[in-house]
């Protein structure tokens, strides 16, 4: 018979499913609160957990990239999210991308049959109700956080919060791209021919440059600010900023030259695969909050796309966060709550994989110390440590989001005769060692 006292965990998403995984697998009781099915985001589609609402990418897998040297660190600690990710995963290059259902069946399945785990459905939208059943909390309700439920956050941190608005790119139907003018492969060549790459010359980027510009957007209701993640800026907001704005993001054709004629382009448009079966490709860096209508104008501009048959067009969507610095100590506690816990992109943790990790650590931070073990943190040499040192001691004037990212890691001037991804990889391999390290400490 467990002993221990059940611990709440509030949303099934990425970051609560990595959380209850851990505290499960810990042997700790876990009371998993989900409102979905029974209440929708103005995102979600399904009621499973861990469902991706943007790109089915978790990014990099390269130990040179912050983003895997991050997952590299998360899957030495057993992380169940990436592991599935892993198993469900779909040609995306050096990227982890994955069929969005099938991955989130996958995590869905294994916490439903862990026996440590309950589930909770139905919303939450008093939290002092919960405060007062349980000594330990983890809020990882993520960027859509219910009104309740943020009203609730409020009272307890006593100030306004912060938000901003995430873009979801729209997804065509593979049949619908004519290959006729598109062309399978990646960027110099690197990951065989993941991607499907739509060629434009200057004409033609003109062309869908002024119908993006043109197009009618869904306003921002009167009390709502716009405030955008620069990682995910929507198509509008980046063609606002110039024409050459696309051409050097995610339009850039360097590295791109038709495989049979080695033509040079002068913008290429990339989809990505979605799922499994490849019936489905997401427009790379075409988030938007262009208009329905406008958006099939635009994208049909896109040569290969003239006919494009759309699964799911773009949206925006509101993403909530707090203010890191000022609410949360090294173990993601409230420091006037120290029995809540907040993980997820509402720490300021921007990406999925990121998300990840916050869950995680909550997780970790919480065994230890209903255990009675001192508090462990993870290296300065460690994407995980960059990270959590981040959401600690940045500005709280001005905190915004961030992604993992090697400006985070202490890290030693690279030598001049050391390539930037070498030195990069070999930072990952020491940061790797020092996490592992923390592990064995932790008796793992």
């Amino acid at each position: 018979m467990n002993q221990h006292n059940p611990i709440a965990v509030i949303g099934a998403g990425i970051s609560g499913s990595e959380a209850a995984w851990q505290l499960a697998e810990a042997g700790f009781p876990v009371h998993l609160y989900e409102m979905r099915p029974e209440t929708q985001t103005e995102a979600h589609q399904s009621g499973y957990a861990a469902e991706l609402v943007c790109s089915n990418s978790f990014k990099g897998m390269d130990l040179g990239n912050a983003h895997g040297a991050l997952k590299a660190e998360l899957l030495e600690a057993g992380s169940l999210v990436l592991s599935q990710a892993k198993e469900h995963r779909v040609p995306a290059g050096s990227a982890l991308a994955v069929d969005k259902v099938a991955y989130s069946k996958g995590v869905h399945q294994k916490l439903s049959e862990h026996p440590n785990i309950t589930w909770f459905l139905g919303q939450v939208t008093e939290l002092s109700k919960l405060q007062a059943e349980y000594r330990s909390i983890i809020v990882a309700s993520g960027p859509l956080t219910s009104a309740g439920l943020s009203a609730g956050l409020l009272e307890l941190l006593g100030d306004q919060g912060l938000y901003f608005y995430d873009a979801i790119a729209p997804v065509v139907f593979a049949e619908s791209i004519d290959f006729e003018v598109a062309f399978r492969g990646s960027r110099y060549g690197k990951s065989g021919d993941d991607y499907i790459n739509c060629p434009m010359d200057q004409t033609q980027y003109d062309r869908f440059f002024e119908a993006i510009l043109q197009s009618e957007k869904v306003p921002f209701k009167n009390f709502e600010k716009a405030k955008h993640f620069e990682g995910c800026l929507p198509i509008e907001v980046m063609a606002e900023r110039g024409p050459q704005t696309l051409t050097f993001g995610p339009f850039k054709p360097v590295g791109l030259n038709h495989p049979v004629t080695d033509r040079r382009f002068y913008a290429v448009a990339q989809l990505r695969q979605e799922n499994e079966s490849a019936t489905l490709y997401n427009l790379v860096g075409c988030q938007t909050r262009m208009t329905y209508p406008e958006q099939q104008k635009a994208f049909r501009l896109i040569p290969g796309l003239e006919n494009a048959e759309f699964a799911r067009l773009g949206s925006m969507h509101r993403n909530s966060f707090i203010n890191a610095p000022v609410h949360l100590d090294g173990q993601l506690r409230l420091k006037k709550h120290p029995g809540i816990q907040i993980a997820g992109q509402l720490t300021g943790a921007e990406g999925y994989t990121e998300a990840v990790a916050t869950g995680f650590w909550a997780a970790f931070c919480l065994i230890r110390e209903l255990r009675g073990q001192p508090a462990l943190f993870p290296g300065s040499k460690t994407i995980l440590g960059g990270l959590l040192g981040y959401l600690n001691q940045a500005s709280p004037e001005n905190f915004q989001p961030m992604n993992a990212n090697w400006g985070l890691v202490d890290t030693p001037r690279r030598p001049k005769k050391v390539s930037k991804q070498e030195f990069r990889s070999e930072l990952a391999e020491i940061g790797l060692e020092e996490f592992r390290g923390m592990l064995r400490e932790d008796g793992r």
